[in-house]
Parts: C-alpha cells; structure tokens; sequence
C-alpha cells in the first residue's frame, strides 16, 4: 500500500469489505471456478485498488491484510491469522498438529482449536469486539478442550483477566503483530465432559474413539437409533481417556497435511483461510491461479 495513503480515513463500509476479503466465500469461489466476482465487488467497495492499480491479485491481498494488522483496524481474522502462523506452523507444523476453525461446542463457537498432543481452544478478543458472552464461551470450551485461552487486544486485557477462571489463559496481540503469553492456560483433560465432547464431535468420530477405547458398538442398529446408541455408550467413558483419544482421532480425520503444498503457493495473508475452507484437491491449482490473475484481470470477474 502506498504510505501516503491516509489511513484514518476508511470509512466502516469499507473496513467491512477489506475484512470479508478474507472470507471463506471468495475462497470458494476462487478455489471451484478460478474467479470470484465477490472478490471483484469487495475489491472496488473498500478502494484499496486506489493505492494499488496493479500487480496480482496476491499483492492486493497482501496490502489489505497489511491495513487491517493496523489497531484499531485489527478483526478477528487478524488474530486467527497471528495463531495460525505463530502456534500451528511456527511452534508446531501441519505435520504434528491439526487446526479447526469455527468448531461448535453448545452453542458457542471456538474461534480456533489447535490438537497436538492436548488440545488447545482460542478465543479471540479482538478491540472491535464485546466481552457479553466471555463467560459464557470459555466455560463451554472447558467441558470439551483441556487448554482454554483467550486471545485479546491491550485494552481488553484487565477486563479478560476479571472475567476468566485462573486455569484460563491469556494471550496478547501486540501493535508489531507478536504474541506474548500474560497468562498460561493450565492443562485439563480430566476435567471435561464426555458427553460435551460427543456432542461436539461427528458420529463417525465418535465411533472410532469408542473402538480405541476396546468398546463394543452393537451390530444391526437401525441408523435412526445408531446416534443415540453411540451417545448412550460415549458418556460412560472416562473423562481423560474421551479427551485424548478425541485429539488422537480429531489429528487424522481433520488432517490439515494434504494442504501442505497449496498453502506454500498462496500469499502468506491468505493461508490462514485456505487451511480453513474444506477444498478438494483438484481445486488447489485453481485457486493458485487466481492469486496469481493480475488485478486489472481480476476486477473484471463481476
């Protein structure tokens, strides 16, 4: 982006549309036809182009995601973006660990779930962001994860730390875009809840837990019955042994290794949202291709 360029002068409309950017839409779209006319709209809506009237689509997402690291600007993909490349392939690797983005507990969401060898939920906090709901999330989260953090911004921080249980974690994003850990998350795998880590889980998943554990699932369950029959024996299992095994499975059925190769290919702004929007493999090059379209090219997809 242009270093003239007035950063102080977004507008909300516009921040919103530099935001959705990041989307797991235009990635869709991106990655299923090698063009997204969203992209284009969302393009021309924020005026970015004004700074940036050429190079690639790549540059473009580059620049945007360079904006929103700005405070007061950062969202919640700012933050997924610093765990994403700081914890999942910085401290750990696409070989060692597994990321679910988005993954419902109850009826709340964890914004990011990291399994290595335990299991580590992130909430994130961003300066745009209310504190309503904290309690609310990070109890939910305890019953299924044995770590819990919060990730926030400096001034949420004395709030988080009023709010959260002492076994919570909390995690700082800096105005540089470092992580620094004011708070370590203690690590329980015993206190969750097997029958919150069933109803977080898919059946399938459940049912290779419960035969790890040495369970036996009857034969010959009609599969309206079979959901319940799997949760009847599910709750009888131990709390840690649920917990680990649900990370030990979770690390092969969410396996984020087959996106190894893709991710190497895309702009490093734009890796945190391909590692979260479920892609075929015969979609890869496309949505390479279109990072790769110039931008003049690319705002004629509308």
């Amino acid at each position: 982006m242009n270093d003239a360029t007035d950063m102080n002068n977004f507008r909300a409309e516009q921040l919103v549309a530099i935001s959705r950017l990041f989307s797991s839409s235009v990635v869709r779209e991106m990655a299923r036809s090698g063009k997204s006319p969203l992209f284009a709209r969302l393009a021309s809506q924020s005026c970015l182009r004004n700074s940036l009237p050429y190079g690639l689509v790549c540059n473009f997402f580059e620049s945007a995601f360079k904006l929103l690291r700005r405070e007061g600007y950062r969202d919640e993909y700012i933050y997924k973006a610093a765990l994403t490349h700081k914890v999942l392939l910085g401290t750990h690797s696409l070989q060692t660990a597994s990321m679910l983005n988005e993954f419902r507990v109850g009826e709340c969401k964890a914004d990011l779930v990291i399994l290595n060898g335990t299991s580590t939920a992130y909430e994130v906090k961003s300066e745009r962001d209310s504190l309503a709901r904290l309690v609310r999330q990070v109890r939910a989260y305890s019953d299924v994860f044995a770590q819990v953090y919060v990730i926030t911004a400096e001034e949420h921080v004395d709030a988080v730390n009023g709010l959260v249980p002492i076994d919570v974690g909390i995690k700082r994003l800096n105005n540089r875009h470092q992580i620094s850990t004011l708070r370590d998350a203690a690590d329980r795998p015993e206190r969750t809840s097997p029958a919150a880590i069933f109803d977080a889980i898919r059946a399938e998943e459940a049912r290779l837990i419960l035969l790890a554990q040495g369970v036996s699932i009857p034969s010959g369950v009609p599969n309206t019955r079979l959901h319940s029959v799997l949760g009847e024996l599910f709750v009888k299992l131990d709390a840690r042994k649920a917990h680990d095994t649900m990370v030990q499975v979770l690390k092969k059925t969410r396996n984020l290794m087959p996106l190894s190769d893709l991710v190497a290919q895309l702009p490093r702004s734009l890796q945190p949202a391909a590692l979260s929007v479920p892609l075929r493999k015969l979609d890869h090059a496309r949505l390479v291709a279109a990072v790769n379209t110039p931008l003049d090219h690319a705002m004629a997809w509308v």
